[in-house]
Protein backbone atom coordinates (compact mmCIF):
# COMPACT_ATOMS: atom_id res chain seq x y z
CA UNK A 1 0.00 0.00 0.00
CA UNK A 2 1.36 3.72 -0.86
CA UNK A 3 1.48 6.76 0.93
CA UNK A 4 -1.99 8.19 -1.05
CA UNK A 5 -3.64 4.58 -0.27
CA UNK A 6 -2.68 4.77 3.88
CA UNK A 7 -3.84 8.53 3.62
CA UNK A 8 -7.20 7.84 1.52
CA UNK A 9 -8.18 5.11 4.05
CA UNK A 10 -7.69 6.40 7.32
CA UNK A 11 -9.44 10.03 6.48
CA UNK A 12 -12.79 7.23 4.98
CA UNK A 13 -12.17 5.67 8.40
CA UNK A 14 -12.66 9.04 10.29
CA UNK A 15 -15.78 10.28 7.70
CA UNK A 16 -17.24 6.64 8.53
CA UNK A 17 -16.49 7.25 12.22
CA UNK A 18 -18.02 10.75 12.23
CA UNK A 19 -21.42 9.36 10.60
CA UNK A 20 -21.47 6.84 12.65
CA UNK A 21 -21.92 9.04 16.23
CA UNK A 22 -23.53 11.88 14.28
CA UNK A 23 -26.33 11.41 12.05
CA UNK A 24 -27.02 14.76 11.57
CA UNK A 25 -23.68 16.00 10.14
CA UNK A 26 -22.71 17.84 7.20
CA UNK A 27 -19.74 18.31 5.28
CA UNK A 28 -18.17 22.09 4.79
CA UNK A 29 -17.58 22.55 0.78
CA UNK A 30 -15.76 25.79 0.16
CA UNK A 31 -15.38 24.46 -3.63
CA UNK A 32 -11.46 25.08 -2.67
CA UNK A 33 -8.85 22.45 -3.80
CA UNK A 34 -9.17 20.61 -0.10
CA UNK A 35 -12.79 20.55 0.60
CA UNK A 36 -13.24 19.30 -2.79
CA UNK A 37 -10.82 16.53 -2.11
CA UNK A 38 -12.75 15.61 0.98
CA UNK A 39 -16.04 15.60 -0.89
CA UNK A 40 -14.68 13.39 -2.83
CA UNK A 41 -13.48 10.82 -0.28
CA UNK A 42 -16.84 11.08 0.92
CA UNK A 43 -17.80 9.96 -1.78
CA UNK A 44 -15.84 6.95 -2.22
CA UNK A 45 -16.40 6.67 2.02
CA UNK A 46 -20.76 6.17 0.99
CA UNK A 47 -20.38 4.16 -2.44
CA UNK A 48 -20.84 6.99 -4.31
CA UNK A 49 -23.67 8.72 -2.62
CA UNK A 50 -23.01 11.27 -0.15
CA UNK A 51 -26.55 11.07 2.53
CA UNK A 52 -25.23 14.21 4.12
CA UNK A 53 -25.56 17.83 2.60
CA UNK A 54 -22.59 19.56 1.96
CA UNK A 55 -22.82 23.52 3.35
CA UNK A 56 -21.57 26.21 1.49
CA UNK A 57 -20.92 29.28 3.55
CA UNK A 58 -21.11 31.91 0.63
CA UNK A 59 -20.14 35.56 1.87
CA UNK A 60 -20.79 37.46 -1.41
CA UNK A 61 -17.22 38.00 -2.28
CA UNK A 62 -16.19 34.22 -3.63
CA UNK A 63 -15.01 34.14 -7.18
CA UNK A 64 -17.40 33.75 -9.74
CA UNK A 65 -15.20 30.61 -10.58
CA UNK A 66 -16.08 29.32 -7.22
CA UNK A 67 -19.99 29.64 -7.71
CA UNK A 68 -19.97 27.94 -11.24
CA UNK A 69 -17.90 25.45 -10.15
CA UNK A 70 -20.32 24.83 -7.04
CA UNK A 71 -23.52 24.42 -8.88
CA UNK A 72 -21.99 22.69 -12.14
CA UNK A 73 -20.55 19.82 -9.59
CA UNK A 74 -22.87 20.11 -6.71
CA UNK A 75 -25.83 18.79 -9.63
CA UNK A 76 -22.57 16.12 -11.42
CA UNK A 77 -22.02 14.69 -7.77
CA UNK A 78 -25.45 14.44 -6.90
CA UNK A 79 -25.12 16.91 -3.80
CA UNK A 80 -27.65 18.11 -1.66
CA UNK A 81 -26.17 21.51 -1.12
CA UNK A 82 -27.24 24.17 1.23
CA UNK A 83 -25.74 27.53 0.70
CA UNK A 84 -26.00 29.78 3.95
CA UNK A 85 -25.75 33.81 4.47
CA UNK A 86 -25.27 35.81 6.73
CA UNK A 87 -28.03 38.27 5.55
CA UNK A 88 -28.38 40.60 8.22
CA UNK A 89 -24.51 41.54 7.77
CA UNK A 90 -24.76 41.55 4.79
CA UNK A 91 -27.70 44.14 4.47
CA UNK A 92 -25.65 46.22 7.06
CA UNK A 93 -23.16 46.75 4.36
CA UNK A 94 -20.08 44.14 6.09
CA UNK A 95 -18.06 44.26 3.25
CA UNK A 96 -13.79 43.93 3.42
CA UNK A 97 -12.98 47.02 4.27
CA UNK A 98 -12.15 45.70 7.95
CA UNK A 99 -11.47 42.10 6.82
CA UNK A 100 -11.11 40.33 11.01
CA UNK A 101 -14.48 42.21 11.37
CA UNK A 102 -16.13 40.81 7.68
CA UNK A 103 -14.44 37.38 8.11
CA UNK A 104 -15.86 36.83 11.74
CA UNK A 105 -19.27 38.07 10.36
CA UNK A 106 -19.61 36.82 7.04
CA UNK A 107 -18.04 33.51 7.88
CA UNK A 108 -18.02 32.20 11.48
CA UNK A 109 -21.40 33.92 12.23
CA UNK A 110 -22.63 32.64 8.90
CA UNK A 111 -21.62 29.67 9.90
CA UNK A 112 -23.21 29.36 13.41
CA UNK A 113 -26.44 30.20 11.42
CA UNK A 114 -26.61 27.95 9.27
CA UNK A 115 -26.06 25.10 12.39
CA UNK A 116 -28.66 26.60 14.51
CA UNK A 117 -30.99 26.83 11.33
CA UNK A 118 -30.32 23.37 9.98
CA UNK A 119 -29.22 21.30 13.96
CA UNK A 120 -25.90 20.00 12.38
CA UNK A 121 -24.74 18.10 15.48
CA UNK A 122 -20.95 18.12 13.69
CA UNK A 123 -19.20 19.28 10.46
CA UNK A 124 -16.87 17.58 8.46
CA UNK A 125 -13.73 20.14 7.13
CA UNK A 126 -10.59 20.17 4.87
CA UNK A 127 -8.40 21.58 6.76
CA UNK A 128 -4.79 20.24 7.13
CA UNK A 129 -2.11 20.44 9.48
CA UNK A 130 0.35 22.17 7.60
CA UNK A 131 -1.66 24.96 6.49
CA UNK A 132 -1.34 27.23 9.43
CA UNK A 133 0.53 27.25 12.74
CA UNK A 134 -2.99 27.40 15.05
CA UNK A 135 -4.31 24.38 12.54
CA UNK A 136 -1.55 22.85 14.02
CA UNK A 137 -2.99 22.57 17.47
CA UNK A 138 -6.59 20.99 16.49
CA UNK A 139 -7.28 17.51 16.93
CA UNK A 140 -9.61 14.91 14.24
CA UNK A 141 -12.52 15.05 16.73
CA UNK A 142 -12.58 18.69 18.11
CA UNK A 143 -15.24 20.27 20.30
CA UNK A 144 -16.07 23.21 20.48
CA UNK A 145 -18.50 24.94 23.41
CA UNK A 146 -21.98 26.67 23.40
CA UNK A 147 -21.03 29.48 22.07
CA UNK A 148 -18.76 27.29 19.29
CA UNK A 149 -15.28 28.67 21.22
CA UNK A 150 -12.44 26.40 20.67
CA UNK A 151 -10.42 25.75 23.58
CA UNK A 152 -6.70 25.39 21.89
CA UNK A 153 -5.52 24.84 24.82
CA UNK A 154 -7.11 21.89 26.06
CA UNK A 155 -7.60 19.37 23.32
CA UNK A 156 -8.76 15.73 23.61
CA UNK A 157 -5.39 13.39 23.16
CA UNK A 158 -5.86 11.55 20.38
CA UNK A 159 -3.38 8.48 20.89
CA UNK A 160 -2.90 4.99 18.80
CA UNK A 161 -5.95 6.33 16.08
CA UNK A 162 -8.06 6.27 19.17
CA UNK A 163 -10.56 9.40 18.96
CA UNK A 164 -12.55 11.40 21.34
CA UNK A 165 -15.97 11.16 18.97
CA UNK A 166 -18.25 11.41 21.64
CA UNK A 167 -19.44 14.85 22.52
CA UNK A 168 -20.02 15.94 25.65
CA UNK A 169 -24.02 17.81 26.22
CA UNK A 170 -23.62 21.10 24.83
CA UNK A 171 -21.24 21.05 22.54
CA UNK A 172 -20.35 20.84 18.84
CA UNK A 173 -18.15 19.10 17.17
CA UNK A 174 -15.83 20.09 14.21
CA UNK A 175 -14.24 17.03 12.57
CA UNK A 176 -11.45 17.06 10.03
CA UNK A 177 -10.27 13.74 8.40
CA UNK A 178 -7.69 15.46 6.14
CA UNK A 179 -5.47 17.06 9.11
CA UNK A 180 -2.94 13.96 8.55
CA UNK A 181 -1.97 15.20 4.67
CA UNK A 182 -0.24 17.92 3.46
CA UNK A 183 -0.47 20.28 0.13
CA UNK A 184 1.79 17.93 -1.93
CA UNK A 185 0.00 15.02 -1.16
CA UNK A 186 -3.43 17.06 -2.47
CA UNK A 187 -1.94 17.52 -5.39
CA UNK A 188 -0.67 14.09 -5.76
CA UNK A 189 -3.78 12.63 -5.19
CA UNK A 190 -6.11 14.75 -7.28
CA UNK A 191 -4.09 13.75 -10.27
CA UNK A 192 -3.91 10.34 -9.12
CA UNK A 193 -7.78 9.80 -8.92
CA UNK A 194 -7.99 12.64 -11.62
CA UNK A 195 -10.25 15.01 -9.31
CA UNK A 196 -12.38 17.91 -10.99
CA UNK A 197 -10.87 21.36 -9.13
CA UNK A 198 -11.59 25.00 -10.29
CA UNK A 199 -8.91 26.18 -12.82
CA UNK A 200 -8.00 29.42 -10.53
CA UNK A 201 -5.24 27.07 -9.47
CA UNK A 202 -3.64 27.23 -12.87
CA UNK A 203 -0.89 29.81 -14.19
CA UNK A 204 -2.39 32.43 -16.48
CA UNK A 205 -0.49 35.36 -17.71
CA UNK A 206 2.45 34.25 -15.04
CA UNK A 207 0.08 33.93 -12.32
CA UNK A 208 -2.28 31.59 -10.31
CA UNK A 209 -4.23 31.32 -6.69
CA UNK A 210 -2.15 28.81 -4.56
CA UNK A 211 -4.79 29.20 -2.16
CA UNK A 212 -8.79 30.75 -2.61
CA UNK A 213 -11.62 32.05 -0.64
CA UNK A 214 -13.14 35.52 -1.01
CA UNK A 215 -12.19 37.74 -4.29
CA UNK A 216 -10.75 40.70 -1.69
CA UNK A 217 -8.63 38.66 0.43
CA UNK A 218 -6.72 37.04 -2.21
CA UNK A 219 -3.96 37.49 -4.34
CA UNK A 220 -1.94 35.27 -7.10
CA UNK A 221 1.35 34.49 -6.50
CA UNK A 222 4.13 34.20 -9.44
CA UNK A 223 3.58 31.16 -11.47
CA UNK A 224 4.02 29.40 -14.70
CA UNK A 225 2.41 26.21 -13.38
CA UNK A 226 -0.71 25.79 -15.89
CA UNK A 227 -0.91 22.01 -15.20
CA UNK A 228 -1.05 19.57 -12.19
CA UNK A 229 1.98 18.13 -12.95
CA UNK A 230 3.83 21.14 -13.04
CA UNK A 231 1.61 22.47 -9.36
CA UNK A 232 3.55 19.06 -8.48
CA UNK A 233 6.76 20.73 -9.63
CA UNK A 234 6.37 23.91 -8.55
CA UNK A 235 5.73 22.74 -4.83
CA UNK A 236 8.59 20.82 -5.08
CA UNK A 237 11.32 23.59 -4.73
CA UNK A 238 9.32 26.31 -3.35
CA UNK A 239 9.80 27.59 0.08
CA UNK A 240 6.63 30.66 -0.18
CA UNK A 241 3.84 29.67 2.52
CA UNK A 242 1.01 28.08 1.07
CA UNK A 243 -1.27 30.75 2.29
CA UNK A 244 1.30 33.81 1.03
CA UNK A 245 -1.89 35.30 -1.16
CA UNK A 246 -3.81 35.35 1.47
CA UNK A 247 -4.44 39.11 3.27
CA UNK A 248 -1.51 39.10 5.80
CA UNK A 249 -3.75 41.29 8.09
CA UNK A 250 -5.37 38.00 9.52
CA UNK A 251 -2.50 35.54 8.36
CA UNK A 252 -0.04 36.16 11.90
CA UNK A 253 -0.71 33.56 14.68
CA UNK A 254 -1.87 35.06 16.80
CA UNK A 255 -4.51 36.91 14.76
CA UNK A 256 -5.90 33.47 12.99
CA UNK A 257 -5.08 31.82 16.54
CA UNK A 258 -7.70 34.79 17.96
CA UNK A 259 -10.91 33.81 15.07
CA UNK A 260 -10.31 30.13 15.20
CA UNK A 261 -11.15 30.21 18.59
CA UNK A 262 -14.61 32.21 18.51
CA UNK A 263 -15.20 29.84 15.65
CA UNK A 264 -13.42 30.54 12.25
CA UNK A 265 -12.91 27.71 10.11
Amino acid sequence: MDRLDELENQSIYIIREAYYHYRNLALLWSVGKDSTTLVWLCRKAFLGKIPIPALHIDTGYKFPEMYKFRDEYGKKWGLKVVVARNEEAIAAGMGPTKKLECCNALKTEGLKKAIAQHHFSALLLGIRRDEHGIRAKERYFSPRNQEFKWNYQDQPPELWDQYKSQAEEGTHIRVHPLLHWTEKDIWYYIRRENIPITDLYFAKNGKRYRSIGCVPCCSPVNSDADTIDKIIEELESTNTSERAGRAQDKEDTYTMQKLRALGYM
